[in-house]
């Protein structure tokens, strides 16, 4: 059957000895460590949690951040759009300003030739007139009397072709 002998008791007698012994050096230490590895691990895992945290409200602020920077990038866009539509609406009037001053420039210019064009044909037609009506006459025509006539008569030709014109 089972056969008991003394080194089987001493044996156990021997394992239980040093299970208390062990118990009573190693059992503190390794309790001790496994404390210490659980609360660092305990504390790493609150960190991660606190640094997950800021994280999301950092990007909550950089978000923030961002729309408020679109807001402001569409804001100054839309003042140098109408900055840049102000500019070019000045610069068209000053173009017509200054298109309309050359018009008038022009149109006086025009107007003060066709004056002097007008004085000289009217000098010309005078000198054409006093000349015909000399030899019409059959003499020439010195006085100064009849050139006024004919220079009336010419102004008063003028003013019935204007009043035709018009």
């Amino acid at each position: 059957m089972l056969d008991f002998s003394v080194t089987f008791f001493i044996t156990i007698i021997n394992i239980t000895i040093l299970f208390f012994i062990l118990k009573a050096i190693l059992w503190k230490p390794v309790t001790k460590f496994m404390a210490i590895r659980a609360e660092r691990i305990k504390e790493s895992i609150m960190q991660a949690e606190k640094d997950k945290l800021n994280a999301k409200a950092l990007l909550s602020q950089y978000e923030a951040q961002l729309k408020t920077a679109e807001t402001e990038a569409g804001a100054i866009i839309g003042r140098a759009k109408e900055q840049a539509k102000i500019e070019a609406d000045k610069i068209i009037a000053e173009g017509r300003a200054s298109a309309d001053e050359v018009m008038a420039n022009a149109k006086k210019q025009l107007e003060v030739e066709r004056k002097a064009a007008l004085a000289i044909f009217k000098q010309e037609a005078v000198a054409l007139v006093v000349t015909a009506t000399g030899n019409l006459v059959g003499r020439e025509i010195k006085s100064e009397d009849n050139k006024q006539y004919a220079a009336i008569l010419l102004n008063e030709a003028s003013a019935l072709n204007k009043a035709d014109e018009d």
